[in-house]
């Protein structure tokens, strides 16, 4: 590793150790895990965490810190995409109540969605049509774009009274494209809107390095998806010095957080995407 400014600081998300299958991986597990390969933090996934209850954010706030990691992102899911407001209200009430969360366990940000036009279908059926971004009939893109700019902007001010910052991430539906989610971003033009970038996720754009450098001035996170032994849905050949080299070349700084979405154990796959990231960063710095 680089020292310095120029150090990469390198996490892991709790996902790495658990693709949602029946029987969780614990966030405990995954601390310890991270600790003992000489991780500077981890990511939490909210569908993971056992509970919710304080004591349980208090004890993983504890483990966390005398483990030597930091907690610095929350990974949520919600969906600002529907027609009715109500259930719109409903995701934004959601998102206010993670803010909380991740401000009790210290954590600095948390990951949100745009969401989509969803066809209630599978993620094979997603992948098929290239992220859901078609609207239903009788609506348009522009309801899709108003529904979650206003969305987010009715996040923001708790998220300011907290200090914690939001990062949309480009996670299918109205963030599939880098313009897309330069748009949402750009439109609302708030310093506690920021971006996380999947390096797995620009998978329909014509040229994914250059998706990448479109939003690389408000990345503060960088998601790094590996695929050792095959990805579940798909695997990339990514060149993640070139990756690194747009985020560094736009003034990234933050951390970057392992996403293992390969088929092989975590216990080795891990271990694997480490290495992998750690030589790529010294071609890239």
């Amino acid at each position: 590793m680089t020292s310095g400014n120029n150090a990469l600081r390198l996490g892991t998300s709790t996902y790495s150790y658990w693709h949602f299958t029946p029987q969780k991986t614990s966030i405990e597990t995954v601390l310890d895990a991270a600790a003992g390969l000489g991780l500077s933090g981890v990511e939490i996934l909210h569908r993971q965490m056992e509970s919710e209850e304080n004591a349980y954010l208090q004890k993983l706030k504890r483990r966390a810190f005398t483990l030597g990691l930091d907690l610095y992102n929350l990974s949520i899911h919600q969906d600002f995409v529907h027609d009715d407001a109500a259930v719109r209200r409903q995701h934004v009430d959601h998102t206010i109540h993670c803010i909380d969360l991740a401000h009790e366990m210290g954590i600095p940000s948390i990951r949100v969605n745009s969401g989509g036009f969803r066809k209630q279908g599978s993620f094979d059926d997603l992948i098929k049509a290239k992220g859901w971004v078609e609207p239903w009939e009788g609506c348009t893109m522009e309801d899709g774009f108003n529904w979650v700019i206003d969305s987010i902007e009715r996040c923001l001010p708790h998220a300011e009274r907290r200090g914690v910052l939001l990062l949309l991430e480009n996670h299918w539906g109205l963030t599939t494209f880098a313009r897309d989610m330069a748009r949402i971003i750009e439109t609302i033009d708030s310093p506690w809107l920021q971006a996380i970038l999947d390096m797995g996720n620009f998978l329909f754009e014509d040229d994914m390095y250059a998706a990448m450098e479109r939003v690389a001035p408000y990345v503060s996170l960088a998601h790094a998806k590996t695929y050792p032994g095959g990805g579940s849905w798909y695997s990339l050949d990514l060149d993640y010095a070139r990756i690194f080299r747009i985020l560094l070349d736009a003034g990234w700084r933050g951390y970057c957080s392992i996403e293992m979405e390969g088929a092989e154990d975590a216990a080795t796959a891990v271990p694997k995407s480490i290495e992998m990231l750690r030589q790529s960063w010294e071609k890239a710095a």
